[in-house]
């Protein structure tokens, strides 16, 4: 967690590509670099979770230029974008907690408004994250509950980046 907050306080994530593999492959490296040796490095094994398989790893590389080549112009296409790129999880660990960055960057930047993540209830995320594949409705109306304009609130920011580490089973105290 502490890198994911050093990325906003020095404003590193200002250098960082918005909406594109790259920018994601740089936000997961910036997250664990001294966690993963992987990291922002693309995943060559195929992994699934609960019984979902994600993108195979012989064609990760394809998906991702098809996924960045989706539109960004309203939030009905960021969220069918931040969905696509959830099921090629092209990361062996980390995906969530560096996609939810790259979907607010994405909304920051095209539509002036990210996510109030602290205020997005986990049960609720994760199911509409499991059904997103099929439908991204549920996504899509959960997410829009909670969009704020207060885009340079440091402490939505950093709350959120707290529940956003929460949703993948980490307190703040497991870091202390």
């Amino acid at each position: 967690m502490e890198y994911a907050f050093r990325l906003f306080e020095s404003n590193d994530i200002e250098r960082i590509e918005v909406g594109t593999t790259k920018g994601l492959l740089d936000i997961h490296c910036y997250l664990f670099q001294d966690l993963y040796d992987f990291a922002g490095q693309l995943r060559t094994l195929t992994i699934s979770k609960g019984g979902f398989r994600f993108a195979n790893a012989l064609y990760l590389k394809e998906v991702l230029a098809k996924i960045e080549q989706m539109p960004e112009g309203n939030y009905h296409e960021i969220i069918a974008k931040y969905v696509e790129m959830n099921i090629a999880h092209p990361f062996l660990e980390g995906n969530g907690r560096s996609m939810r960055i790259w979907l607010d960057r994405m909304l920051k930047a095209k539509l002036n408004t990210c996510v109030n993540w602290q205020h997005v209830d986990k049960h609720l995320y994760l199911q509409a994250m499991e059904r997103s594949p099929v439908n991204d409705l549920e996504l899509r109306t959960l997410l829009a509950e909670h969009l704020t304009e207060d885009i340079d609130n440091q402490e939505i920011l950093f709350k959120g980046i707290e529940q956003s580490y929460y949703y993948e089973g980490y307190r703040k105290e497991d870091e202390e």
